[in-house]
């Protein structure tokens, strides 16, 4: 979990012995763009697998922003601010919303996310360079968004806090999916945040008096014990608690820690897939393919048909293909392979759209002048 370039794990590097490892994407496509601003997050475009697609990662290290010199102050000086890495500042959020405006109304790229971001900074400073509305910002360019948008936490990253709230898939459901790497995590509080709201040092001291036996033992001791001995019997009751304090809050940390893990997102429904990064570009590589060809099959299922709905459009798909909907690489292959097939298909969804908006039509006139228009059809 220690601090890297993010831009090696997008576009690959050569190691110490000069020996080349891949990135996410295609070699040599990774092409970064508004590098000087909001340092905090990089963004850029790349391919995958021949895709042209828009990228916006995180930057892990420590970096600086440089603020000028006011040129009509003669006494003022160049500062340097430095900036954690893993938190939207103002700039580098104003910078997320701005490339997202760009790539989606601009360029008409599917977006990919890769989210490492354990929250927004939250300095006075910070909010008074608007924040948070560059945070929301980054909220109403996703909910526009009008092309597959796919948020992946990486290997060893995090997503907490606020910065889940702003890239939410909830946010726009027919557009976004969120996944997972398997060594992820991703929750609104840290393990020992939570542990300080959920389990504080009151219950896992009742938790000891349950569980270890020989504060059970000492507890029925000092129920029947005189006076004096309870002074006693307390001593050894607070020192056993005392030793065992340090093991307890380990353990409530371990716990809390499970319900960050991938499988316990996707079991919660906050993501589809859990990943493993060595399959990862295979996996989204059909993914990617998969969600253009389903788009381009529903624009034309609603163009043909105004009327029908999103959810309409989805099962009229479905009902297109034979093989398993949640198989990317069967339902391409199947789209391709019976593109005539589904052309009729759309035909007759053209012909149906038609036919109801004549009919709604005829409802709307009087019986008079909609049997004349009927007769005279004839």
């Amino acid at each position: 979990r220690t601090a890297y370039d993010p831009r090696h794990m997008l576009a690959g590097y050569e190691d110490a012995s000069g020996k080349w490892v891949s990135g996410f994407f295609d070699k040599g496509s990774f092409k970064e763009y508004l590098a000087g601003w909001g340092k905090s997050v990089v963004v850029g475009r790349a391919r995958l697998g021949g895709v042209p697609m828009g990228i916006i990662s995180v930057e892990t290290r420590l970096s600086e922003r440089r603020i000028p010199a006011d040129p009509a102050n003669p006494d003022s000086r160049e500062a340097i601010e430095l900036q954690a890495g893993q938190v939207w500042f103002p700039d580098s959020a104003f910078k997320t919303a701005q490339a997202i405006e760009d790539f989606n109304r601009g360029e008409n790229l599917p977006l990919m996310i890769f989210a490492n971001w354990r929250g927004f900074s939250g300095g006075t400073r910070d909010m008074a360079n608007e924040v948070l509305k560059f945070g929301a910002m980054i909220v109403d360019a996703l909910r526009t968004y009008k092309h597959p948008v796919f948020v992946y936490l990486p290997p060893n990253s995090e997503l907490r806090g606020g910065a889940w709230v702003v890239i939410d898939p909830t946010i726009n459901e027919e557009m976004m999916e969120m996944y997972a790497d398997k060594e992820s995590r991703g929750g609104i509080l840290e393990p020992p945040g939570i542990c300080e709201v959920k389990f504080r040092k009151m219950d896992q001291i009742k938790s000891m008096h349950r569980l270890d036996a020989e504060l059970i033992k000492l507890d029925e001791e000092l129920a029947a014990a005189s006076a004096d001995k309870q002074v006693e019997i307390k001593a050894k009751i607070t020192a056993r608690e005392n030793t065992l304090l340090p093991l307890y809050l380990q353990i409530a940390h371990e716990f809390a820690d499970l319900h960050d893990r991938a499988g316990r997102m996707k079991a919660k429904g906050v993501i589809r897939d859990a990943l493993s990064w060595k399959r990862s570009r295979e996996y989204f590589y059909w993914r990617v393919n998969r969600r253009l060809a389903e788009l381009k099959l529903r624009k034309e299922v609603m163009a043909a048909d105004p009327n029908l709905t999103f959810e309409e459009v989805t099962a009229s798909m479905k009902e297109m293909v034979s093989c398993d909907w949640d198989d990317d690489k069967a339902v391409i292959q199947e789209l391709e392979a019976n593109n005539d097939k589904i052309a009729e298909k759309v035909s007759g969804f053209k012909i149906d759209g038609i036919t109801k908006k004549i009919e709604t039509t005829l409802n709307l006139l009087p019986a008079d002048a909609r049997a004349n228009l009927l007769e005279r059809l004839r």
